[in-house]
């Protein structure tokens, strides 16, 4: 008997660090850390094989009734469809417990998100939480989706982790899977840290973490592998977008090791209707990127603005086609409602790129650029390494090149047309880049799976 109850007294104790740990400086404010609430106590049997949806549940809606807490998940495999978190809510997932989703599409309810900039019908994700405050999901266990729902049918397929409009977010200290899904993806949400998260995520499509018209978000201490972009930072595509008006800004990216079999490490657009400012990447790895580590992206049609993008202190390991390209003429989907005329021309200012080791193949592609809106604002600064190919550059102002010092790249360093700032001495002359043909409403492919638009009405408080 005294055994029984050390035991028990032992357990409750551990849970109450956990979650005494979840409400360190930094994070959000979470909930009362002595409310403690155990998922097997609501009968959750976590033997990989009993449906523990309705169990989980049980406790988070508990924990929500009481005002906030600790919702634990003791170590087991816990097979479960779509679970909702809210507000000021902490759900623990103990060493060795599995949150596995179900492979049931039926199990995920339709709700709206947004989906490659439009909002859509779509499966809610494992992991849920919309108009939640002050939440947190914190390991060091496993949050795997099923992997064989992920694709790109209609309606889109639950990620693994997905906040809606959310305040005070924080992920720590977990490991997430998925298969051809994105795995975490916060959309309009506020004060977001994803922290020391490992992430697998394989074959096309499956992102490791989506940043969706958010603001004040710290990614760092994540080790990330993933089948497309590992982390990618959007705001929406067409007017739906530039109605809504919500960028995202404020983006910090640091201290994380990056792995991609498809597309880029980091990529940012090419959904940039709202906007995105501010996004800094600081002291990270890039072990391997299948395309560019680095992929700034979008196009006529998508208008608003993209600047103030930063690299600092990063080792670029491997990276196929090369270290940064700068698209914004010609990559994503032309939108149904696209941004019309010059104003659709996305304005870029301020991008800053300084002491980068590389291993790559070009390492700088900067020519797809519109000389009706030129680049104001491009530094690469103190850049060493080797190289197959050197810096292009086309329709930039204020540009300021200096300390390149690399090897083994083929013919010219710095080639350019209509670029004008320091440092550019030697330059061989390019091709023009031109602006291309007007914008036009795109149709077919695009508008699949689309219903309503818009985001959807905020629930009364």
């Amino acid at each position: 008997m005294k055994n029984q109850i050390f035991g028990k007294l032992s357990s409750s104790l551990a849970i109450l660090l956990l979650a005494l740990l979840s409400g360190c400086a930094g994070s959000p404010k979470s909930a009362p850390s002595g409310t403690l609430f155990n998922v097997r106590e609501s009968g959750a049997v976590g033997d990989g094989k009993t449906k523990d949806t309705a169990a989980i549940q049980a406790a988070l809606d508990r924990c929500a009734a009481a005002g906030g807490g600790t919702v634990f998940i003791p170590a087991g495999d816990y097979l479960s469809g779509s679970l909702d978190v809210k507000s000021r809510t902490t759900l623990v997932l103990e060493k060795g417990a599995t949150l596995v989703g179900s492979p049931d599409l039926d199990d995920y309810p339709i709700v709206k998100a947004r989906w490659e900039g439009h909002w859509i019908d779509a499966h809610r994700a494992l992991v849920s939480a919309r108009q939640a405050n002050h939440i947190a999901i914190v390991g060091p266990g496993t949050i795997a989706g099923d992997l064989t729902l992920g694709s790109r049918q209609m309606p889109r397929r639950p990620c693994v982790i997905e906040p809606i409009e959310c305040q005070d977010v924080r992920l720590e200290g977990f490991t997430a899977k998925q298969k051809r899904m994105w795995t975490i993806h916060p959309t309009y949400c506020e004060n977001v840290v994803v922290k020391n998260i490992t992430i697998r995520s394989i074959g096309g499509n499956s992102d490791g973490v989506d940043v969706d018209s958010c603001k004040h978000v710290v990614i760092e201490g994540c080790d990330i592998e993933s089948g497309d972009d590992c982390i990618a930072i959007k705001s929406g595509r067409g007017m739906e977008a530039v109605r809504e008006g919500r960028p995202t800004e404020d983006v910090l990216i640091r201290d994380c090791a990056f792995s991609d079999n498809i597309f880029a490490c980091i990529g940012i657009g090419s959904e940039t209707s709202g906007g995105i400012r501010g996004v800094r990447i600081e002291r990270c790895a890039f072990k391997q990127a299948r395309t560019y580590a680095i992929y700034i992206k979008s196009r006529p049609g998508r208008g608003a603005f993209i600047e103030d993008i930063s690299g600092n202190n990063l080792d670029v390991q491997t990276a196929t086609n090369g270290f940064l390209r700068i698209n914004l003429l010609n990559s994503g989907l032309q939108d149904t409602e696209p941004v019309l005329g010059d104003a659709g021309i996305p304005t870029a200012k301020n991008f800053r790129f300084t002491n980068i080791r590389v291993n790559c193949g070009t390492l700088v592609n900067a020519v797809a650029i519109s000389p009706v809106k030129p680049l104001d604002g491009l530094s690469l600064v103190n850049i060493t390494g080797t190289c197959a190919k050197g810096i292009t550059l086309a329709n930039i102002t204020h540009a300021d090149v200096h300390g390149i010092h690399v090897t083994g790249f083929n013919g010219p360093l710095l080639g350019m047309n209509n670029v004008s700032g320091n440092g550019l001495e030697g330059a061989v002359a390019i091709p023009p880049t031109t602006a291309g043909p007007p914008v036009v409403p795109a149709t077919g492919s695009n508008t699949v799976g689309r219903s309503g638009g818009g985001m959807p009405a905020r629930d009364a408080q």
